[in-house]
């Protein structure tokens, strides 16, 4: 206590459940500022999974379900989870197989940039598969599709001139 007294600091216990209680002679003021600054550095480094949805039905047709796996492959390249579920309404619930055929194939064209982490399964009245980033360089490959895609639009303009 003297110590901490003669050099204007406080004492301040660290360890309190040891034994012995290790104790410390630091600025409180700054030992709080500092623990939290590392709480904060450490919530910054955590990353948040969202799980994005693509909902169809049994009859989408070929051209909207494109366009929704599209969106689902730029979604797995930015490190999401994408939820495909397929909805089931009527007579439609006789007919599974459809569905779980259709859920086979988006999983086929996304096997590039994802894994399947819930393997097709029915709930209710709907019919799902929950896909993952596949570990192997997903930003890699999302860097190097961009700027194919922004030459891809003006190699066209002068094919079309």
């Amino acid at each position: 206590m003297q110590i901490a007294r003669d050099a204007d600091l406080d004492l301040v216990e660290v360890s309190p459940n040891a034994t012995p209680p290790v104790c410390r002679v630091i600025d409180y003021g700054k030992f709080i500022y500092e623990r939290a600054k590392k709480e904060r550095e450490a919530k910054k480094s955590q990353t948040k999974i969202e799980v994005k949805e693509i909902r169809l039905r049994p009859k989408t047709n070929e051209a909207h379900r494109g366009f929704k796996v599209d969106d689902a492959h730029r979604w797995l390249l930015q490190g999401h989870k994408v939820r495909v579920t397929i909805k089931f309404r009527g007579r439609e619930m006789d007919y599974p197989e459809i569905a779980l055929e259709d859920l086979k194939e988006i999983a086929e064209a996304l096997a590039d940039v994802s894994v399947v982490e819930q393997a097709p399964q029915m709930e209710g009245r709907t019919m799902l598969v929950v896909l993952a980033p596949s570990k192997g360089g997903a930003k890699k490959k999302e860097k190097s599709d961009q700027p194919e895609s922004r030459t891809q639009p003006k190699a066209e303009k002068e094919a079309e001139a």
